[in-house]
């Protein structure tokens, strides 16, 4: 595979969190807890979203591919780090290291794509009500989704390719809990700057473009919501738009400390950290943040919960 001849590699070793036995296994069983739970909160959404009708348009439409996205997104990494906590060796081949590389990245990206789309829906809504059901139809939203999966998986192929093309000759220890661009290219026998600023470039266009995009929806909407008159309107505007807004601060704010420079020296610990929160804490606190702001959501979830009850008793 390395044009260098000299790639010995075969096997990473993710260090994830070095500590005690006891430790580790405290670890694997609150990550466990918070994995399930993450696929519980978001499941629902969708099956909310998909069970009740009042729930079918755009701006719901929008939020359960947003959860199934989180769903989609958490696997990429907790079930590797889960199996990591209770193993010896800790190893994950070549080739799956650069597979979850390529996945974790490209969902990922997907929600850098998909949150500009949810603030334009709530732009059109709020400041074109008027133009909004013939603007934003169901299958404008639904083709528009299509497009942010296939651009987003489409971003990293060729970055990932040129550093697999790097000679890997060892030592092969990653200090993070997923393979991460920085401690592979940290990796590599031979320095590869332009490897390493092509990601950097790509990470901050992707990362600023969609964000100034959001910033300058909500500006908008912003600018329309104080013209509202009353202020039961102003409130409900408000609601729908604040919970949007803490997901998107919470995800730019950690995807901005870690990617714009990949190598930018942030100490090993710190990395893991950010990075844990924008790919297992958001996904856990999304669910919560959409539904507890949410009336329609809120008794959709209560209607679920209903039907679980009356098929056990039956």
């Amino acid at each position: 595979m390395n044009v260098s001849g000299v790639n010995t590699v075969t096997e990473f070793i993710l260090l994830s969190f070095p500590c005690s036995r006891e430790v580790q296994v405290l670890l694997f069983v609150l990550f466990s807890v918070s994995y399930i739970l993450t696929l519980m909160g978001n499941g629902a959404i969708v099956f909310a979203v998909k069970l009740d009708h009042r729930l079918h348009t755009p701006m719901y439409t929008l939020l359960a591919n947003f959860s199934f996205l989180e769903m989609c997104y958490i696997n990429t990494t907790v079930p590797n780090m889960l199996r990591n906590f209770l193993s010896e060796t800790k190893t994950i081949s070549f080739t799956a290291c650069f597979l979850q590389f390529y996945f974790f990245f490209s969902m990922g990206t997907t929600e850098t794509f998909l949150l500009p789309l949810m603030a334009f829906d709530r732009y059109l809504a709020i400041c074109r009500p008027l133009h909004y059901p013939t603007i934003m139809s169901s299958r404008l939203c639904m083709n528009l989704v299509g497009l942010c999966w296939v651009t987003a998986f489409l971003c990293y192929p060729v970055p990932i390719y040129f550093i697999t093309q790097l000679p890997f000759c060892g030592p092969n220890t990653i200090d993070h809990f997923v393979c991460d661009p920085g401690p592979l290219l940290a990796l590599s026998c031979i320095p590869a700057p332009g490897i390493e600023l092509s990601c950097s470039m790509l990470s901050s266009l992707i990362i600023f473009i969609t964000f100034f995009f959001i910033l300058g929806s909500y500006t908008l909407v912003l600018r329309a919501v104080l013209h509202v008159p009353s202020a039961a309107g102003r409130h409900k505007a408000f609601s729908t738009c604040g919970s949007h807004l803490v997901v998107v601060s919470l995800f730019y704010g950690t995807l901005m400390v870690m990617y714009i420079s990949p190598t930018s020296g942030n100490p090993a610990g710190i990395q893991k950290i950010v990075t844990l929160f924008y790919s297992s804490l958001t996904p856990l606190v999304n669910p919560l943040i959409y539904s507890l702001r949410n009336k329609d959501m809120k008794a959709a979830l209560r209607k679920i919960q209903k039907c679980t009850k009356i098929s056990q008793s039956e």
